[in-house]
């Protein structure tokens, strides 16, 4: 039986919020035990592609313990932060070691250069990267919050070492449509890189359960999307994803998922601290909003269609 690839994916789900830190993600904190039943209602719902990242805290250790019990084949996807202090080419190879030992693999399907940044080239990062397919240690490769120009070098780069860039992760949602306008979305479908959407649901803003006057008490409240006024703004998307929503039985943040799901090249990876939103996630593919919605929807967010600031100063 073939292995699977990230095309065979329409969604998968992130698991930061399963590190229990208090410096990441946001909502529940989720330990071992919290996290298990996640888990299993991804599984049960038919979720087989999961996120994670070295820089998450214990969320690799705690995948990593569940992943000992799965009976079905996962596609497992993790990440390299370039530390500044991680100054030799090598460093990228002992973290994707480090990551196998704590997800208790020999091989990781997908493995990612979290942020273009630190004290090593790109082109080294990248060097590294082919090192990990041809060492076994990793079936695809990927980079995360690169540009669209940034992303084309490493796709070059890749191929004249015969390896596909797969994919793309950044940030794209319907009040986060910044890949639209500065060329990435556009490079990825040029070049068949998937664009692996994180935070699609614009930090739980597309999910119709917070108002002005009633944003998220967490770390949440410091992104624009909360502020009042733009928090406001998002209201008229809202009510439109209710409207498509009533149509189709769904909520607004399946109807959300769906719109971007649809979309050639686009994978989302919500994310999930409780049982009910692992499911509901997994319940926003396997069925589709008509062109004409999905045109409603864009409409009513043509409003967050513009560039995204810079991740650290280094998106451009």
């Amino acid at each position: 039986m073939m292995e699977p690839l990230l095309t065979d994916f329409e969604i998968g789900l992130g698991t930061m919020g399963w590190s229990h830190s208090r410096l990441l993600g946001y909502g529940n904190k989720l330990d071992l035990e919290d996290s298990r039943p996640i888990f299993q209602a991804a599984l049960e719902a038919g979720v087989r592609f999961f996120d994670t990242a070295e820089a998450y805290g214990r969320s690799e250790k705690v995948l990593g313990k569940f992943l000992e019990q799965a009976e079905q084949k996962l596609y497992i996807a993790t990440k390299y932060a370039p530390w500044p202090w991680r100054f030799s080419r090598q460093a990228l190879i002992r973290a994707l070691d480090g990551s196998l030992a704590r997800l208790g693999l020999q091989q990781i399907d997908l493995y990612q250069i979290h942020v273009p940044m630190g004290l090593v080239s790109q082109d080294s990062l990248w060097e590294s990267l082919a090192e990990a397919v041809e060492t076994g240690r990793a079936r695809q490769v990927g980079v995360s919050n690169y540009s669209a120009g940034l992303m084309r070098r490493a796709h070059a780069f890749l191929a004249k070492r015969g390896i596909p860039l797969a994919s793309n992760q950044v940030e794209y949602s319907l009040v986060q449509r910044s890949p639209e306008v500065d060329g990435l979305l556009q490079a990825c479908r040029e070049l068949d890189v998937q664009l692996i959407a994180y935070s699609p649901l614009g930090r739980g803003a597309l999910s119709g359960r917070y108002r002005p006057g009633d944003a998220p008490s967490d770390g949440r409240r410091y992104f624009s999307q909360f502020k009042e006024d733009e928090l406001g703004r998002i209201q008229g998307l809202v009510r439109a994803l209710e409207q498509i929503g009533e149509k189709h039985q769904k909520t607004p943040a399946q109807v959300a998922l769906n719109w971007l799901a649809r979309q050639p090249n686009v994978i989302p990876i919500p994310g999930a601290n409780k049982v009910e939103y692992a499911a509901g996630s997994a319940a926003s593919v396997g069925w589709s909003i008509s062109n004409t919605e999905a045109d409603q929807l864009a409409e009513a967010a043509a409003g967050f269609r513009k560039p995204a600031p810079a991740f650290f100063g280094l998106r451009a």
